[in-house]
């Protein structure tokens, strides 16, 4: 019920509070019977003083990714971070480095001055996240950049997109989903499907060429 498109979107909400010492645990935001009671604590749903102690989350949360986002380990802590690297090495043996493969494609975008990376996921926000970060995608998506089409579907997204960057940039949408296919079509968008192996080197390479 918290869930937001993008980060920033109750950050009007924000008093700019100092949260150094403040306890989320004890705010009245959430009640104590626990996860079920999520977002529904003493405060009216959607009341000034309810969205005020939201917006101070997503600000803590918008915190937490750009401090550790080149440093996922020193978020985990041990024995989590080997747990963790451990897993990340066997992903990578069993996928045939699928990710070393995108992060390099990522990474070649990010690398151009005038070209960003931007997501847009059926994941919430929160988990799509945590999700980047625990991929070690943190350095290739911006906080900013990431779209979560839970609530409002990709179309809302993309176009949330358009109207941020304008309508002369120029965009490829990367996927392997009919929905993102279809948006993309539908607002004359370059669609790039990327559904196995040899087409995240074909990227890769076009990238390289400067073909994209």
């Amino acid at each position: 019920e918290c869930d937001q498109v993008h980060i920033d979107d109750v950050a009007s909400d924000d008093n700019g509070q100092d949260l150094s010492t403040y306890n989320f645990g004890s705010d009245g935001f959430q009640s104590p019977a626990g996860a079920g009671s999520l977002c529904l604590g003493s405060g009216v749903h959607g009341g000034v003083d309810w969205m005020r102690k939201l917006a101070f989350r997503y600000r803590r949360v918008k915190e937490i990714y750009n401090t550790y986002k080149n440093n996922v380990g020193g978020l985990l802590g041990s024995p989590k971070r080997e747990e963790w690297l451990q897993l990340r090495r066997e992903m990578e043996v069993l996928t045939d480095l699928w990710l070393t493969q995108a992060l390099k494609a990522l990474a070649l975008i990010n690398s151009r001055p005038n070209c960003v990376n931007v997501l847009v996921t059926t994941t919430q926000l929160i988990p799509a996240l945590s999700k980047v970060l625990l991929y070690g995608l943190g350095s290739a998506f911006p906080i900013e950049n990431i779209y979560s089409a839970t609530k409002t579907g990709k179309e809302s997204c993309f176009e949330r997109v358009s109207q941020r960057f304008g309508r002369r940039a120029v965009y490829v949408v990367i996927g392997d989903g009919a929905e993102e296919e279809t948006v993309a079509k539908k607002k004359n968008m370059p669609f790039w499907r990327v559904s196995c192996r040899p087409d995240l080197e074909a990227l890769s390479h076009a990238l390289e060429m400067d073909y994209l």
